[in-house]
C-alpha cells in the first residue's frame, strides 16, 4: 500500500514514495496446529527463518522506518505461509520525456525482484486481490496518479533468468502553477510591447526603452523557468512557449527599426500651432532691434542661402502681417539663386515655401531709387524682424504623425500572436491526450 509520493524530481529524474511493503510465502517446514488461525511472531524470528532476498532494481536510496522500533512484523499461518510487512521509503530512477512539460503525463517505475534467487528457485507472482493499494487520502501537490498497471517479469541476465515484479505509476502533471508563474506573464509581456503601437514615431526613447525592458524581462523570465529542469538536449513544449513570446517582442524592436528608418526628419511636421491671445506682461524672446539677413556674397551672383538665420519662435512681418514662426523644416527653406541687379523680388520667392504664407516685404526708404551698388553688394534685400509685442502664446496641439507600418502592426501582431497561441494549444493538448490514452492500456 502506497501512503504517500513526493518529491518528484524533474533534475534528478527521481520520486520518492512512502509504502508498507508487504511479502507472502510458503513454507510448509512452519505449519502448525493450534486452536488459532495465525501467531504473531517476533521480528527477531525473522534471522531465523528462510525470507526471500528481495531488492528494488531501479532503487537509489530507500531506507527501513526505525522510529521508535523497527516498522515490520511477521505473521505466520497454519499452513506454513508467512506474510512479512515493513514500511520503506523507497527513492526510485523515473527516466522523463520532457518534450511536452508541463502538459506530460510521466511513468514512473518501480521493478524488484530476487537478489540470488533464480526462476528455478523463486517465483515472483501478485497477489490476485491485492496488488497496488493507494491510500484514500493521498494528494499530490504537482501531479495525479492517474493509474497503476502491475505485471509479471522475467529477465535474463549473465547470471541467469530470474523473475521480477513491476508497477508503472502514471502521473499526469498539473498546469495551473505554470500558467500562473509563466505563461500568463508571458502573455503580458507581449502585450505589453504592443504598447510602443500607439505611440508616435518620433519618441524613439519611450519606444526604446520601453522594447529593451521588455525583452530583458522577457529573458529574465526564460532562464528562471528553467531552473527546476534538467538540461536536456530538447525543447520542451514551455521553451517553445517562451521563445514564442521572445520572438514577438523582439519583432516589436524590429518593427520600430522600420518605422524609424522610413521616418523622415525636419520634414516639417509641427506638434503645435502658435496663436495669440491676450495682452500679458512675459517679455520673452524679445528683440529690441532689427536683425537683417543677408544672402552669400559672389562676384556678381549671389548664392542660394537657407534660413539658418531665422530662430524659432521669432515673429516675422510677412505682407504685413506679424506671424510667430514655430517650427521651420530646414528641408524646406532653400532660396533660389539670385543673378544680376533688380531682382530683390526673385531673392525672396522661396521664402513663402518656407513659411506657409505669402511674399516677404523687402523694407527700403520710401520715394529713394535703388543706388547703384558694386557687384558684391548689389541687390542685398533686408528681411525685418520686429520685436515680438508682449502678448501670450496660445499653444494648440495637433495630432502627431502616425506610420502605416504601425497602423499595420496594431491589427498584424495580435492576429497573428493569437493564432499561433491556438495552433499551439491544440497541437500539444491533442498530444497530450494521446499519450494519456496509450498509458491507459492495460500492461
Amino acid at each position: 500500500m502506497v501512503r504517500s509520493m513526493g518529491p518528484i524530481s524533474e533534475v534528478d529524474m527521481t520520486y520518492s514514495m512512502d509504502c508498507y511493503f508487504r511479502q507472502t510465502w510458503v513454507d510448509r517446514r512452519l505449519a502448525f496446529l493450534s486452536d488459532k488461525d495465525t501467531l504473531a511472531l517476533s521480528i527477531t524470528m525473522l534471522e531465523r527463518i528462510w525470507k526471500p532476498d528481495t531488492y528494488f532494481y531501479n532503487g537509489k536510496q530507500s531506507y527501513l522506518h526505525t522510529i521508535t522500533t523497527p516498522n515490520k512484523f511477521v505473521r505466520l499461518y497454519q499452513d506454513g505461509r508467512v506474510l512479512y510487512s515493513s514500511r520503506l521509503t523507497i527513492k526510485a530512477g523515473c527516466p522523463m520525456n520532457l518534450e511536452n512539460f508541463p502538459m506530460d503525463t510521466q511513468r514512473c517505475p518501480l521493478k524488484f525482484g530476487s537478489f540470488g534467487y533464480t526462476v528455478n528457485d523463486v517465483l515472483y507472482v501478485w497477489n490476485g486481490k491485492r496488488q497496488v493499494a493507494i491510500a484514500d487520502d493521498m494528494k499530490l501537490s504537482q501531479f495525479d496518479l492517474i493509474a497503476t498497471p502491475a505485471a509479471n517479469q522475467t529477465d535474463m541476465l549473465k547470471s541467469g533468468e530470474y523473475s521480477m515484479l513491476l508497477v508503472s505509476f502514471h502521473l499526469q502533471r498539473h498546469m495551473g502553477n505554470f500558467l500562473i508563474q509563466v505563461y500568463g506573464p508571458c502573455v503580458l509581456l507581449v502585450v505589453l510591447s504592443w504598447v510602443s503601437f500607439w505611440l508616435n514615431r518620433e519618441a524613439t526613447a519611450d519606444r526604446v526603452s520601453l522594447g529593451i525592458t521588455t525583452v530583458l524581462t522577457m529573458t529574465f523570465l526564460g532562464l528562471e523557468s528553467r531552473t527546476d529542469l534538467p538540461k536536456v538536449p530538447y525543447p520542451t513544449a514551455l521553451d517553445f512557449f517562451v521563445f514564442l513570446s521572445f520572438g514577438f517582442i523582439f519583432a516589436t524592436i524590429i518593427q520600430f527599426a522600420l518605422v524609424h528608418y522610413f521616418t523622415k526628419y525636419g520634414s516639417g511636421e509641427c506638434y503645435f500651432s502658435a496663436d495669440f491671445s491676450s495682452d500679458s506682461d512675459s517679455d520673452e524672446d524679445d528683440w529690441s532691434s532689427r536683425r537683417t539677413i543677408e544672402p552669400l556674397e559672389g562676384p556678381g551672383r549671389r548664392k542660394s542661402s537657407t534660413c539658418a538665420g531665422v530662430v524659432p519662435r521669432r515673429s516675422v512681418t510677412i505682407n504685413g502681417n506679424t506671424r510667430l514662426v514655430e517650427v521651420i523644416p530646414l528641408s524646406a527653406c532653400t532660396i533660389s539663386s539670385i543673378s544680376g541687379r533688380g531682382q530683390q523680388e526673385s531673392w525672396t520667392s522661396g521664402l513663402p515655401s518656407c513659411l506657409g504664407c505669402g511674399k516677404a516685404s523687402v523694407h527700403q526708404s520710401p520715394g529713394r531709387e535703388t543706388p547703384y551698388l558694386p557687384p558684391s553688394q548689389a541687390a542685398r534685400p533686408s528681411l525685418t524682424f520686429h520685436p515680438r509685442s508682449h502678448r501670450r502664446k496660445k499653444r494648440t496641439p495637433r495630432f502627431n504623425s502616425v506610420s502605416k507600418i504601425d497602423r499595420i502592426s496594431r491589427v498584424f501582431f495580435p492576429l497573428c500572436f493569437l493564432a499561433i497561441n491556438m495552433s499551439y494549444w491544440y497541437a500539444y493538448l491533442s498530444r497530450s491526450e494521446r499519450i494519456q490514452r496509450r498509458t491507459d492500456l492495460p500492461a
